[in-house]
C-alpha cells in the first residue's frame, strides 16, 4: 500500500467548554488586563522610593496616574460587560458612552457613540460593552468604532463598525461568536467573543460578524 492510501485520522471536532472552563478563561483575560497598568503603578511607587532615581519623580506621578486611570475605566467596564454589576438590570445609555470612552481612551481607536435608546436591558447593554471594546480591537492601528442601537417594537438592534487601515478580527473571535470551541488562537480573544455568543443566546437574541475591505461589522438583535 502506498502513502496516498494509508487512511487518514480525522480528529473529533472539540466540543463547547464546560461553565467552569469559561468562567476560568474569562478570569484570565480579566487578570490579563488588569496586570499591566496595575504593574505600571507598582513600578511608578518603585521609582519614588529609590533614593538614585529622584531626578525621575514627575516621571514616576505620570506613570501612577495614567496607569490608574487606565485601572479604573478597566474596571468600571469589565462590571457591565462582564459581571453582574450589582442589582443594576437596566442601564442608562449615555453611562455606557462614559464606561465604553473610558476604556477607548487608551485605544488607537475613536469611538463614535450614536445609540438612540431611553434605556437598555442587562443583554443590550452588555452587547453594547462587548462589541465595543472587540471592535476597537479590531483596529491595531487606529480607525473609528461606530457604535448604533435603536429600540425597534420588541426588540432592540445594535450594528457596530469598526472602519480603518488594518482592520481585521481573528479567527478566534469568528469562533468563540459563531458558538465554537477554541481550536488555535488565544484564549483571551476567543472567551470574551464566546462569552457574547453565550449570553446572546440565552437571551434569546442572534448575532453575526462580518470582516471586509479595512471593515469589521458586528450587528445583533436581542428582545427590549
Amino acid at each position: 500500500m502506498d502513502g496516498d492510501d494509508t487512511p487518514q485520522t480525522i480528529p473529533e471536532p472539540k466540543s463547547p467548554p464546560r461553565t467552569a472552563e469559561v468562567a476560568a478563561f474569562l478570569a484570565a483575560r480579566m487578570c490579563h488586563d488588569f496586570i499591566s497598568p496595575a504593574s505600571a503603578i507598582v513600578s511608578g511607587l518603585d521609582l519614588l522610593d529609590d533614593p538614585n532615581a529622584q531626578d525621575m519623580k514627575e516621571d514616576a506621578m505620570n506613570l501612577i496616574a495614567g496607569s490608574a486611570r487606565k485601572l479604573t475605566d478597566l474596571l468600571a467596564f469589565t462590571r457591565v460587560a462582564f459581571g453582574a454589576s450589582a442589582s443594576a438590570e437596566t442601564f442608562d445609555p449615555r453611562e455606557l458612552a462614559k464606561l465604553a470612552g473610558g476604556v477607548f481612551n487608551h485605544m488607537r481607536a475613536q469611538l463614535e457613540w450614536q445609540v438612540d435608546a431611553p434605556s437598555l436591558n442587562k443583554p443590550a447593554a452588555r452587547l453594547l460593552m462587548n462589541l465595543a471594546q472587540m471592535a476597537g480591537q479590531a483596529l491595531p492601528t487606529g480607525g473609528t468604532a461606530t457604535i448604533r442601537a435603536v429600540a425597534e417594537g420588541g426588540s432592540i438592534a445594535i450594528a457596530v463598525e469598526a472602519v480603518g487601515p488594518r482592520a481585521r478580527l481573528r479567527p478566534e473571535v469568528l469562533r468563540g461568536l459563531a458558538g465554537e470551541a477554541l481550536g488555535e488562537g488565544l484564549h483571551g480573544h476567543w472567551v470574551q467573543a464566546y462569552y457574547v455568543h453565550l449570553f446572546t443566546a440565552d437571551a434569546g437574541g442572534r448575532l453575526f460578524a462580518d470582516v471586509g475591505e479595512e471593515k469589521v461589522t458586528f450587528v445583533a438583535t436581542v428582545p427590549a
